[in-house]
């Protein structure tokens, strides 16, 4: 068979595989709470406490993501986790942000893999000390619980309150296991 067939039916398959961002007929989230200091939410490492589950995230765990404030307007992303147990094998993947709301700075459209997986997220809510922060992608399907520390037990039931206040069913939220303390 020769190569170029072949390598236009990869491109279809794969373009099947994309992921993008919804379209705002498809926005069912609740708007974020209030502005986001982007210095201070987009740069370093936050832990992943809590997820909606997702194809992408089965058999993860410590998951976490890095942020690089790169200008008033891009992040780098790098989002990690282990597999199977704190201390697997890790499994990551990079991606460039767009903040879509200078001066809110709540919304964040990040593309990975080049452009094939391309995911918005919305901060819902954070503390201000940024702690903690909840984000979700807009069409409520995809909800996250991040903290800058291993939560207590007690801090996170608090933080999967405020997801159920927001709206979500976080009776299906999954919670991996935990770097250690």
């Amino acid at each position: 068979m020769p190569l170029r067939p072949i390598a236009v039916t990869l491109a279809a398959l794969s373009l099947t595989a994309c992921v993008t961002a919804p379209s705002p007929d498809e926005y069912r989230a609740p708007q974020p709470a209030r502005a986001v200091d982007a210095e201070r939410l987009w740069s370093g490492r936050w832990i992943e406490v809590a997820r909606l589950p997702d194809r992408l995230t089965d058999g993860c765990v410590a998951g976490a993501s890095n942020y690089v404030l790169v200008s008033p307007t891009r992040v780098d992303v790098r989002d990690t986790c282990e597999q199977g147990q704190p201390g697997g094998r890790e499994k990551a993947i990079g991606g460039r942000g767009e903040i879509l709301d200078p001066g809110t700075n709540a919304k964040l459209r990040v593309r990975y893999l080049a452009g094939f997986v391309t995911w918005d997220y919305w901060v819902l809510d954070h503390d201000e000390a940024y702690t903690w922060f909840i984000s979700a992608d807009p069409t409520f399907e995809r909800l996250f619980i991040y903290t800058r520390e291993v939560p207590t037990p007690a801090q996170r039931d608090r933080l999967t309150e405020r997801a159920r206040a927001l709206g979500y069913d976080v009776s299906r939220l999954e919670f991996p296991a935990l770097p250690p303390r």
